[in-house]
């Protein structure tokens, strides 16, 4: 498996690494993120298509909104 780090990866390897976990077209597959407060699945990964946070930073900061209740 490539690496999916923003240092290895260009801003379209990395749009097409968020399209394609997430499976996310413009449709609803029932990811959850729209009704648990993570709003456009692609709009919560645009600092990691922009190059700004790795992933784990985005997820790691949107758990952290459920764990401190």
């Amino acid at each position: 498996m490539k690496s999916v780090l923003v240092k290895d990866t260009t801003k379209e390897e990395r749009e097409a690494i968020i399209r394609q976990s997430l499976d996310c077209d413009g449709g609803c597959e029932n990811c959850s993120s729209c009704w648990l407060g993570g709003g456009n699945p692609l709009e919560m990964y645009q600092r990691y298509i922009d190059g700004e946070m790795e992933i784990w930073e985005i997820n790691a900061e949107y758990n952290a909104r459920y764990l401190r209740g």
